[in-house]
């Protein structure tokens, strides 16, 4: 991956993505050829030296039964928004301004482990349920349901494990950007209100090296 110096987050902004992302790509490569399935992975800091993305797939997919050559790979995206040149203030000053991306990823590389255990996946469901259930008023949890039920839904799927050797990640929130512009960025999402603009306006916030600075 291409991360100017800028755009280069800090070991505590990428576990919190990795700790709070929506559903990601496993992209594996095959004898087939190159696979992907997008999965919930949930992270766990503590296996191994940079901890693993854990997960589970339909156990008809073809993608964990096949060999892997060389490391998996899961694409981790965090919020995302267009950027319009119309909110840099030096747009009126010169006009020297294009339209841009703002995003933040983290290309994930390891060894991927194939758990075909019900007690292991069991758990990974429960931990994946509970973190998505929190925000409501009433929480569902899989013991709710039949447990003759959940046991049929266990089988149908396998677990999947993505043991972490290493992390590429961008987070690309205008910090290139003088602070004029930067607060325009921020203003400008704020009051399109569309997608993820909140969520980025407030990545930009936070990463704003000139807030940091002063």
């Amino acid at each position: 991956m291409y991360v100017p110096e800028p755009f280069m987050p800090g070991e505590a902004a990428v576990r919190e993505l990795l700790s709070n992302h929506g559903a990601s790509d496993l992209i594996t490569m095959t004898p087939q050829g190159l696979q992907a399935t997008l999965l919930p992975f949930e992270f766990d800091p503590d296996t191994g030296e940079h901890g693993a993305l854990i997960g589970h797939m339909a156990r008809g997919n073809d993608q964990w039964r096949r060999s892997v050559q060389g490391e998996a790979m899961v694409i981790v995206r965090g919020a995302e928004a267009y950027v319009t040149p119309s909110w840099y203030a030096t747009k009126e000053e010169h006009h020297r301004v294009v339209p841009t991306w703002n995003y933040m990823i983290a290309h994930v590389y390891g060894q991927l482990v194939v758990h075909d255990d019900p007690a292991w996946i069991e758990a990974q469901i429960r931990r994946l349920t509970d973190r998505h259930e929190t925000s409501y008023a009433e929480p569902w949890s899989v013991d709710q349901a039949p447990a003759k039920f959940i046991e049929r839904q266990l089988r149908a799927v396998v677990g999947v494990e993505v043991v972490i050797s290493r992390i590429e990640a961008k987070f690309k929130l205008s910090q290139n950007q003088p602070q004029e512009n930067v607060e325009g960025v921020i203003a400008g999402l704020e009051a399109r209100g569309q997608g993820d603009d909140s969520a980025v306006a407030a990545a930009v916030r936070a990463h704003n090296p000139h807030a940091s600075a002063s």
